[in-house]
């Protein structure tokens, strides 16, 4: 306390105001953003993990190439079908107790998957992972909406993507060296441990609303209500009924089905085998997709926003994307520094899909953020849970009879057929983004 002159006595001033992390809205953002970027974090460092874990998951569950395609998948399946409901959840029932008990249930499959002794085991609670983990994105996205500007809203969309290239790239190199040297059942079972710890500080920190925590309303955002069950099913009825959002959906189930299969299943194999690379050096090629996707998503969040464009930078980015997935079936077995850059690319142009997420949310009330997000986001993942398994069949239908400590060794030609079904899928997309972009541009 300070002391001021008045009319010739000292009188006592006022202390200032201390604006603290719980106080000011603005500040108490940052920190429970922090905490459910965290746990998407770790989702994505679980769905991408199969790529530096397939040799050892191989022998200990002794699969061929479409039954580790169909593991991997496992998670893509629940996840994908968790995309709406996460939705409806998010926004009856608000982010925060939808984020708690999704990274909590996502903890515990890690550690199911973690001990498990049979293909059976590893295939449910692999699906469990995919369960909680499902929730992450959607529910991450409605508290943006509650949190933020719309103005903000494509750069914090960018930024939260980003969050999931960090968990990219702990996913490719940092694993690998961990899975050598304290075995992949125990690094699993670290990264479930931190899932429960997570679960417990989002529970803490995060509020549905500055209202629901106390705080004055940020200018320019709209207090999100909860709502009832028939209001949530008026807007899933109205979304789906749209001919553009299927258009969105079609494009994201081909490009992210692409890209994941890329980075967290059959691109390392396809290196180690074609290339004769090591599985720890395969994964820095995977690092640097994940590297592309951190940079790209702000990247293209941020120039959308300052812009004030959403489709022009997504049609952009879906041409380049078409291009670079045509490499590998074009050349078979091009130079790794070309490999190098396809990897990279491919991260980075897909962060111009990230933009499909505010495009489909300004399409409707923010009310229905979460159904709307979840839906496009339910066709992304449900690509990532066909794609691994299709290109796994392919693989098989090439497989030379060989093996080398367990793990069947497939030919360049099956890998160059096998990432044929991604270029044609990207290729799908272009188509369905121009026609997205036709529609909306009529009066």
């Amino acid at each position: 306390m300070s002391t001021a002159p008045v009319g010739g006595f000292l009188l006592a001033a006022p202390a200032p105001t201390r604006v603290s992390l719980r106080s000011d809205p603005l500040q108490r953002r940052w920190l429970a953003w922090a905490a459910l970027v965290t746990a998407y974090l770790l989702m994505n460092l679980h769905r991408l993990s199969s790529a530096v874990l397939a040799d050892r998951l191989v022998v200990a569950f002794d699969t061929t190439a479409a039954q580790l395609g169909t593991l991997h998948a496992a998670f893509f399946y629940i996840y994908a079908g968790m995309q709406l409901p996460a939705g409806v959840l998010a926004d009856r029932y608000g982010p925060r107790l939808v984020m708690t008990v999704g990274t909590l249930t996502l903890g515990l499959g890690a550690a199911g998957f973690a001990l498990s002794e049979s293909y059976l085991l590893a295939f449910a609670s692999r699906a469990l992972i995919g369960l909680g983990g499902g929730v992450t994105f959607v529910a991450t996205l409605r508290f943006l909406a509650a949190w933020f500007r719309p103005d903000e809203f494509a750069t914090m969309n960018g930024l939260t993507v980003a969050a999931s290239g960090i968990g990219g790239i702990l996913a490719t190199t940092p694993l690998a060296v961990a899975a050598s040297t304290v075995g992949w059942r125990v690094a699993i079972l670290g990264l479930g441990v931190v899932a429960v710890a997570v679960a417990g500080v989002i529970y803490v920190v995060a509020r549905d609303s500055p209202s629901a925590a106390g705080l004055e309303p940020i200018e320019g955002v709209e207090d999100h209500p909860t709502l009832t069950l028939p209001e949530v099913g008026a807007n899933v009825r109205l979304v789906l009924a749209e001919l553009e959002t299927w258009l969105l959906a079609v494009a994201m189930f081909c490009t992210t089905g692409a890209f994941i299969t890329l980075l967290g299943l059959w691109g390392v194999p396809y290196l180690v085998q074609v290339y004769g690379l090591s599985v720890t050096g395969a994964s820095w090629y995977t690092l640097l997709g994940s590297v592309g996707l951190l940079v790209g998503s702000p990247a293209f969040g941020r120039l959308s926003d300052t812009l004030g464009r959403r489709i022009a930078p997504m049609l952009a980015g879906v041409v380049a994307f078409a291009a670079i997935f045509l490499v590998i079936p074009v050349l078979g077995q091009p130079p790794l520094a070309i490999i190098a850059a396809v990897y990279f690319l491919a991260g980075f142009l897909g962060g111009a899909f990230v933009l499909g997420y505010p495009i489909i949310q300004e399409r409707h009330h923010v009310t229905a953020s979460g159904v709307a997000t979840g839906t496009l986001n339910a066709a992304a993942f449900a690509g990532a849970a066909v794609f691994p398994t299709i290109m796994g069949a392919i693989l098989d239908a090439y497989w030379t009879g060989e093996t080398v400590a367990g793990t069947r060794i497939y030919t360049a030609v099956g890998y160059r057929m096998a990432f044929a079904t991604t270029a044609v899928a990207a290729l799908l997309a272009l188509a369905c983004v121009s026609w997205f972009a036709r529609r909306v541009r009529r009066p």
